[in-house]
């Protein structure tokens, strides 16, 4: 079950600009979109739990303005190293 969480079958490479790159990774442009996209998902639920535990709505706006940046660059050099790590064993390796 957790190979098939992480190997993808019949992972395809592309040449981008005379490099191979494989389509089971994201390009930097997608892990920005993703960064953003998921911090307001992460940021609308910091500011509902920080309201629910102050009581103040200021406090709630202060820290989740706060935390939005700081971890939308954690987020986005989070993606990045994961994406430039080397791939897990490939299936072909676990046939041998």
């Amino acid at each position: 079950m957790l190979d098939v969480l992480l190997y993808k079958s019949g992972v395809k490479t592309t040449k981008i600009q005379g490099k191979a790159e494989s389509d089971s990774s994201d390009r930097p442009l997608k892990s920005l979109a993703k960064t953003v996209s998921w911090r307001i998902i992460g940021t609308i639920d910091t500011m509902v739990i920080s309201y629910i535990i102050t009581g103040e709505i200021t406090h709630a706006l202060s820290i989740g303005s706060i935390e939005v940046f700081s971890k939308m660059i954690l987020y986005y050099f989070h993606e990045r190293m994961w994406a430039k790590m080397p791939k897990f064993n490939s299936r072909k390796d676990n046939k041998e």
